[in-house]
């Protein structure tokens, strides 16, 4: 395999397991006044997020890093682009994470009222812009001869872009719900099992109908067959959550947004940032950097990547028991 090849199915891996992971815990900051219902289950919700969120979040720096050192010009003309979508991320993300760090720093139901607030809003944000821009990248935006970004805002919020917003959204709740299923006890357990299978539903409709329409905008065999096991995997998780097979059905939906995010960069290659015009259309060997850095940047990869795996998945295991609903001390 070529290393331009090679990097970009690295890059296709980092956004993956980014999505698998904070898809997740946005879906938990989403649901937490949802299924919260008072103080303590709210503190249990964010509980079951609390020790791995952070770690999450790496996927996406080595992500945004790994695509600059290895396709410079794309991490140009996306970052250019996309500017205003990807800096309400980056507040949002900003917001969310002060909030998950100060909500317990005070005893004050107002102020943990307001921090619920922002991690809500803070998880709504990303998940909605991630499927905007993802959509766009898949169908295309306009770029000039000199692969530079020569749009509106407006051109990045087209029908199929906000389909592809709602849709990311949807899966994500129902990871989410999922997950707290999985982590939780008791009756905040029954109800995210309940709201699971609903918005599973209104999920799965969703993805087929944007996996279809991208399939149909720039599709091949391959990435068909990859996204039709994206939504059997989604259906799969469905009918596990509903014999409370959480486990089963987390690693369902983990799999589904894995599947249906490998099929949008097999549907996008050997572009990484299509044109609405053809012959401005940026490859992946346009945009990459020389032989030798990426020789470099794969021997880090393969020594360092192994490694802030092994530990993530320590930081799962040692995290691994569910959060029980404990009621607020009295003085």
């Amino acid at each position: 395999m070529e290393l331009t090849t090679l990097w970009f199915v690295v890059i296709a891996f980092l956004w993956i397991g980014y999505f698998v992971l904070e898809g997740f815990d946005f879906g938990v900051g989403i649901l937490l006044r949802v299924l919260g219902r008072d103080e303590p289950e709210r503190r249990a919700v964010v509980t079951t997020i609390g020790p791995v969120w952070d770690g999450n979040e790496v996927w996406l720096i080595v992500a945004g890093g790994a695509t600059f050192a290895a396709f410079p010009e794309w991490y140009a003309t996306l970052f250019s682009g996309f500017y205003l979508p990807l800096f309400a991320i980056l507040v949002a993300l900003i917001l969310r994470g002060v909030a998950l760090e100060y909500r317990g720093k005070r005893d004050d139901l107002l102020w943990r009222g307001r921090m619920d607030t922002l991690i809500t809003v803070g998880s709504v944000i990303p998940a909605l812009l991630w499927g905007i821009t993802f959509a766009n990248l898949v169908r295309g935006v306009p770029l000039d001869a000199d692969h530079e970004y020569v749009g509106s805002l407006g051109d990045l919020l087209s029908p199929f872009a906000l389909l592809g917003g709602v849709a990311f959204t949807a899966v994500f709740v129902a990871h989410g719900a999922i997950f707290l299923a999985l982590r939780t006890t008791d009756e905040l357990r029954q109800r995210a099992n309940r709201l699971a299978a609903r918005t599973g539903l209104v999920a799965a409709v969703l993805v087929v109908a944007f996996l279809l329409w991208a399939l149909n905008l720039r599709g091949d065999t391959a990435s068909a067959v990859v996204a039709g096991a994206a939504v059997v995997a989604l259906v799969a998780a469905l009918v596990a959550n509903k014999y409370r097979r959480e486990g089963w059905a987390f690693t369902g939906t983990a799999l589904a947004i894995a599947l249906a995010v490998t099929a949008l960069f097999v549907a996008m290659f050997p572009a990484v940032m299509p044109s609405t015009d053809p012959a401005t259309t940026l490859t992946a060997v346009e945009a990459a950097s020389t032989p030798y850095t990426l020789k470099v940047l794969t021997w880090i990869a393969g020594i360092f990547t192994p490694l802030v795996m092994l530990y993530q998945g320590w930081t799962y295991w040692v995290f691994r028991k569910r959060v029980t609903v404990e009621p607020v001390a009295v003085a």
